[in-house]
């Protein structure tokens, strides 16, 4: 546990070399990301986003992965969505050889350890579809075939919000992902940094990976080892139950969440060096986790205000 808190102290120190974030946004980032899950950035433009996204993919040696068999898959791809974009466009299509008359499937960006998907609710509801067994089962269904697509798979995708020709997207792809997280503008010393530093043409030089793609799934799979003390997982529960029977809420949280955040959890205790799960941590990841999962009555009460009156008043079951 101790080399793996190591192993993401170095991989966060080497982002911030060239992004200026917040350390623990970052942290929440990661710990999905060793976690199997995906996050959603609700920003502003020209605040880091795919910066963010490169950096974290180019921290990461692929070399390892390629030597396992199958087929190889680019470390990083950034799908640019707009309205008229398909989803053979985001998945890929087959194409017929006129000499062997056989189809060859070629792939789309979505083969990608990391995708960044930047503003995503530009796409129309049928190409936002082409999303939901990619993010859920890691694999797409192209003409009754299946393409699977290999560990570790990380989706990042940015949302605007405001603008015209934008698309809500649907509950079920909400779901499907692990946090929600804006980075914000920097502060005044940040900014200073980030202007230094991105004025310059040199500024990804020397830039190089800190960690192996194998570590990555190592982790993956530790991250079950992880204790979740029954009472932790009973809080849990309680905290999604209680979204259902909540007078502000309209609509709640579905069972996918408790999965997510249990998850989660243990991932981000794995990054701290930790073998168990305390109900702080619970606290602390509960409302990025949860807040676009529910939707309010009276939309001017940010979700955020029950989740908050929530987590103030379920109480720990003693186990």
């Amino acid at each position: 546990m101790t080399h793996i808190k190591k192993s993401v102290q170095l991989l966060m120190q080497n982002i911030r070399r060239v992004i200026s974030i917040d350390e623990k946004k970052l942290e929440y980032i990661i710990a999905a990301k060793i976690a199997g899950g995906h996050v959603i950035l609700a920003d502003s433009h020209g605040v880091g986003k795919t910066s963010l996204a490169r950096a974290l993919a180019q921290s990461v040696n692929w070399q390892a992965s390629a030597s396992e068999g199958g087929a190889k898959m680019k470390g990083f791809n950034r799908i640019q969505c707009t309205v008229d974009l398909l989803p053979q466009d985001i998945l890929g299509y087959n194409r017929f050889m006129g000499n062997s008359g056989e189809l060859l499937f070629n792939r789309g960006p979505i083969f990608a350890h990391f995708v960044l998907c930047d503003e995503i609710n530009l796409l129309t509801p049928k190409t936002q579809g082409c999303f939901l067994q990619v993010m859920e089962e890691q694999c797409v269904t192209i003409e009754g075939r299946l393409y699977r697509l290999r560990d570790p798979f990380f989706i990042i995708a940015t949302m605007n919000l405001k603008g015209v020709h934008l698309f809500p997207l649907p509950a079920p792809q909400l779901d499907r992902f692990m946090i929600r997280l804006s980075l914000g503008y920097p502060s005044a010393e940040d900014e200073n940094k980030i202007v230094a530093l991105h004025g310059r043409t040199d500024a990804w030089d020397n830039f190089e990976s800190v960690i192996d793609s194998n570590d990555l799934i190592q982790w993956k799979r530790m991250v079950d080892e992880v204790q979740l003390h029954p009472e932790v997982s009973s809080y849990i529960v309680n905290c999604v139950r209680q979204t259902r029977v909540h007078p502000d809420i309209e609509v709640p949280a579905s069972p996918r969440a408790g999965v997510r955040i249990s998850r989660l959890v243990r991932s981000l205790a794995l990054c701290r060096g930790l073998d168990f799960v305390t109900v702080d941590l619970v606290k602390e990841i509960f409302i990025i986790a949860m807040a676009h999962r529910i939707v309010t009555r009276d939309p001017s009460i940010a979700p955020e205000i029950p989740l908050e009156n929530i987590l103030n008043t379920v109480p720990v079951e003693r186990k």
